[in-house]
């Protein structure tokens, strides 16, 4: 995103431009899907809120007067938009779904064992994530993005001080660590 100017591509977008349409949403599609997962919605509730989010920004590509909190007002939207999802179907957070969030091992070619350990090393990770608190899912899914998104997006997204945001995801990898260590005692 060095390249990405939003302000442009906000005022592009607006006039009916395409690509700058597509620039917005190559740009920060990895934090609103993060947000959405960070959610530990299914595949389809994720893409509902995913599709929600980039339609209220059609709704209001003329209204939004600060192009560089682009990522903040989307990160906002997003999770307004899970949050309503989830008070619509009135459930509570899953968390028994991480093995379809992480379980897949690509093939490379490598002999089963070797693919059958690195799939054990997949799904114990995926054990620990989801031992973690739901504070700490969502922000190690909103920091990992691709591309990474920037603190004050991460602050919007989560409705977190930015000076709390690198303290609470080192204790969150710490616990992470902890619980990963805690399997391979046992």
């Amino acid at each position: 995103m060095a390249d990405f100017d939003p302000e442009g591509a906000l005022a592009a977008a607006a006039r009916g431009d395409q690509h700058a349409w597509e620039s917005i949403v190559q740009a920060y599609s990895g934090l609103v899907w993060a947000i959405a997962r960070g959610y530990q919605l299914s595949a389809a509730d994720a893409a509902d809120v995913f599709q929600g989010t980039w339609l209220r920004l059609v709704e209001h590509l003329g209204d939004i007067r600060d192009a560089a909190r682009l990522g903040g007002w989307l990160a906002s939207v997003a999770r307004r938009e899970a949050l309503a999802l989830l008070r619509q179907a009135s459930r509570s957070l899953p968390v028994d779904d991480l093995d379809r969030v992480g379980g897949g091992v690509e093939d490379t070619g490598a002999a089963v064992d070797t693919r059958l350990l690195r799939a054990e090393e997949h799904r114990e990770v995926w054990q620990a994530f989801g031992r973690l608190s739901a504070q700490c899912q969502r922000l190690l899914r909103i920091v990992f993005a691709d591309p990474p998104p920037r603190y004050e997006e991460i602050s919007a997204a989560l409705d977190m001080p930015v000076g709390s945001i690198g303290p609470t995801r080192a204790r969150c990898l710490a616990s992470l660590n902890a619980q990963l260590n805690q399997v391979t005692a046992e």
